[in-house]
């Protein structure tokens, strides 16, 4: 399964190759398939999460099948998590490249903790396509009375940093959360990172 023409100029212009792990994640998705991706820093790993995503939005919208974004009303499609606030920030940053270099017709967006009160509201009202946050502020989200209609679009939930996680009581609470996404959104995969991990199996 090879990539979109226009995702594959894109890899073409920056001089790059499309990694095996990012194929992997690639062909996984379009089968609905849940993966654990294991790779060094520097190793790919948040393109790998995010490329099924920006390729079935872009797919969607390019043929009209995206109803709510015709009618200029948003959908949350992939949600990441991360342990920290800054990184869920620079995940965000990262993204803006090759989405305004492809001109693709996606929003991204991050919502911490230091996220202005106006920004959330409008979040809430109409949600960006990707949004990156961190398990409390994903918490708070479940907790609104809107949260099944806030969710009821989620396709796909990246988790960053899986191992920091681990044996953790915030890993409990983020455990909690996800099955309760599972059982909102049941056609949502999941996706999760790491650089270090001991016995994946």
């Amino acid at each position: 399964m090879g990539l979109p023409d226009l995702f594959a100029r894109w890899f073409e212009s920056r001089g790059w190759t499309p990694r095996a792990h990012q194929m992997a994640l690639v062909e996984l998705a379009a089968r609905g398939k849940s993966a654990l991706l294991i790779a060094p820093t520097g190793g790919g790993k948040t393109l790998a999460g995010f490329l099924p995503s920006l390729i079935e939005l872009t797919e969607r919208r390019r043929t009209g099948k995206d109803l709510a974004h015709a009618k200029g009303k948003g959908e949350l499609h992939t949600l990441y998590i991360s342990p920290l606030k800054a990184l869920a920030t620079d995940i965000r940053r990262n993204l803006e490249m090759p989405i305004a270099e492809m001109q693709l017709p996606v929003r991204a967006e991050s919502r911490t903790g230091d996220t202005p009160q106006s920004r959330r509201l409008r979040q809430r009202e109409r949600p960006p396509d990707l949004l990156m946050t961190t398990p409390e502020s994903l918490a708070l989200l479940l907790s609104y009375p809107d949260a099944e209609k806030f969710f009821a679009g989620l396709r796909c939930v990246i988790v960053d940093e899986l191992h920091t996680f681990a044996n953790t009581k915030r890993g409990h609470h983020l455990a909690l959360c996800l099955a309760h996404l599972a059982a909102m959104a049941p056609k949502t995969r999941f996706v999760g990172f790491s650089d270090t991990v001991a016995h994946p199996r």
